[in-house]
């Protein structure tokens, strides 16, 4: 018996094996073209870096952790999905979890949608990749009309390329990303894209403006492509205070440059999952105790919790990260941090004021 479990064992890690090294190949010809431009203080001519270090892992270290490191199991599980409002009015600001980084904020008469992944897998290829565990909570059909998309970088699971073809297509919104990213946009049939660089700022509307700012990360789509396109998070500044998104990132002084340069946020949309190992993934993921340094650092009037919980990309349990969010939060007494089923919302109350459901 034990010999079977034993032979089972490594047939299993060999199939994962073949299967990772068959998106490793098919990937290398999905490679971002990458940007081209001046050298600046994070881009070197061919690559974009970090304000604070990285550690970078190669392929391989990764191949072998993830085909050779035993995952916790993942069920999947159900969601009712909600249906937001059409607009909401001047000053009034709604945020819906949707599943992933993908959030719905409502504000100020306008709809921006970030990190929009409605695939059932993520990946290079469509049926090669991670497969989600539940279902969105905002149906792509039911979504309201979308005026601005923002793509922190270019990553299967957050530039997830037919959602954003279909969002194209029925909402034609302006679509946000960073340096190098509208060359693949425009490459693969998906309209209105924008590059931004850190700290550059574009109208949203009369009054409202949307700046990238910068976060602790990386970006790579296929073999030969790392770092060649800009990762960033953004800043929007409402009629009652600003919004922040992070995106996906590591802890770093990234949050305190934001808030000296904004001031105080009304909202911070923060990562809190895919740390584990964090010896691994602390430098480009934060865990939920960074991110309730985050949360500090930001002065955030209500912080909602993003990216955990929809695709298994890391190590924890099910559930670890929002519970363990929350248990230190508790721990620390620190309010105003809460953790949404896909679907709900939460209606933020001008900048200074306490938030509300």
């Amino acid at each position: 018996m034990m010999a079977d479990m034993v032979a089972s064992g490594i047939l299993n890690q060999w199939r994962a094996l073949g299967a990772l090294a068959g998106l490793v190949t098919s990937s290398c010809f999905l490679a971002a073209p990458g940007y081209r431009g001046a050298k600046d203080g994070h881009f070197d001519g061919h690559e974009f870096v970090n304000l604070e270090k990285r550690e970078a892992h190669s392929v391989a270290s990764a191949m072998a952790l993830f085909v050779f490191t035993s995952r916790p199991a993942w069920e999947q599980r159900q969601v009712m999905p909600t249906v937001p409002p059409r607009r909401v009015a001047h000053g009034e600001l709604r945020i819906t979890f949707v599943n992933h980084a993908t959030m719905l904020v409502q504000f100020d008469g306008l709809n921006v949608l970030t990190d929009p992944v409605y695939s059932d897998m993520v990946g290079p290829l469509a049926f090669a990749g991670v497969q989600r565990v539940h279902g969105p909570g905002v149906a792509l059909a039911d979504l309201p009309p979308i005026d601005a998309v923002l793509v922190s970088h270019n990553h299967y699971d957050h530039m997830d390329l037919p959602t954003l073809r279909s969002l194209s297509r029925t909402h034609a919104p302006r679509i946000f990303a960073g340096l190098g990213s509208k060359r693949l946009l425009d490459e693969e049939g998906v309209l209105g894209g924008e590059d931004l660089n850190w700290w550059e700022t574009s109208e949203l509307a009369p009054g409202i403006r949307v700046t990238a700012v910068p976060v602790r990360h990386w970006s790579r789509r296929g073999i030969g492509d790392t770092d060649n396109t800009l990762w960033c998070g953004f800043v929007i500044e409402t009629s009652q205070g600003p919004l922040y998104f992070a995106g996906d990132t590591g802890f770093g002084g990234h949050f305190r440059m934001a808030r000296e340069r904004f001031g105080p946020m009304r909202a911070a949309l923060l990562p809190i999952g895919a740390y584990k190992p964090e010896s691994f993934m602390h430098s480009s993921h934060m865990s939920p105790d960074e991110a309730l340094d985050a949360h500090r650092e930001l002065e955030s009037q209500l912080s909602i919790a993003m990216h955990f919980g929809s695709f298994q990309l890391a190590f924890e349990q099910q559930g670890e990260a929002e519970a363990r969010l929350l248990a230190e939060a508790a721990r620390r007494n620190v309010s105003g941090f809460v953790v949404l089923d896909p679907g709900d919302a939460r209606t933020v109350a001008p900048l200074g004021q306490q938030a509300q459901r």
